[in-house]
C-alpha cells in the first residue's frame, strides 16, 4: 500500500471535522503519526519500514520473499564490496539522508553503536517529509555507507551491522 501526500491531506481533512487530537496508522510497511498542535495545525511523522537484508552466502541459500525492484539490482555495486555475515540497513525510500535529528546535533548512531530493530539510525527527507529510518536489525554498526546530507536511492545500503 502506498500512501501519497494527497492521501494524507484527505485524512487530515477528515480529522479536522472530528474532535480527535491524534491518529496513529500502522501497517506492515509504514507507520504514520498525526498530532494536532495547540493552534489547530497538524504535525506528522512517517516511518517507512524495510526488512533487513543479510549479506553473504547464507543469504543466497535462502529463497527471496519477493522479487527485487528493478532499481535494487545495482545497489550492491554502489554500496561497495559485500561483507560476509553482515546485515545491511537499507534506505526505505529515496531522498536526502540525515545522520542527526537536526543540524549540529549528535548523530543517531556511530560506528560501534549497538542497535536494535526499533533504533532510529537516520532520517530520509523526501518531498519535505522527514521519515525515520529504523535499523530493523539487532547488532553493532560497523560501517556507515552514506554520508550526512547525501542523497540516497531507494534500497541503497545506508550502513552495515554485525548481528548480535
Amino acid at each position: 500500500m502506498n500512501l501519497t501526500d494527497d492521501d494524507v491531506r484527505d485524512i487530515l481533512r477528515l480529522l479536522d471535522s472530528l474532535p480527535y487530537a491524534e491518529l496513529r496508522l500502522e501497517t506492515d510497511s509504514f507507520r504514520l503519526w498525526l498530532r494536532r498542535t495547540g493552534d489547530g495545525e497538524w504535525t506528522r511523522a512517517t516511518q517507512v519500514l524495510s526488512p533487513p537484508a543479510e549479506v553473504g552466502p547464507a543469504a543466497a541459500a535462502e529463497p527471496a520473499a519477493a522479487p527485487a525492484p528493478p532499481a535494487a539490482a545495482d545497489t550492491a555495486d554502489r554500496a561497495g564490496p559485500a561483507r560476509e555475515g553482515l546485515l545491511e540497513v537499507r534506505a526505505p525510500l529515496l531522498g536526502t539522508f540525515y545522520r542527526a535529528p537536526r543540524p549540529g546535533a549528535e548523530p543517531f548512531v556511530e560506528v560501534g553503536s549497538a542497535v536494535v530493530e526499533d533504533t532510529v539510525v537516520g532520517i530520509i527527507e523526501t518531498m519535505k517529509l522527514m521519515n525515520s529510518v529504523p535499523a530493523g536489525v539487532r547488532g553493532t554498526v560497523v560501517e556507515i555507507c552514506v554520508a550526512n546530507v547525501e542523497f540516497a536511492e531507494r534500497d541503497a545500503v545506508l550502513m552495515l551491522v554485525v548481528p548480535e
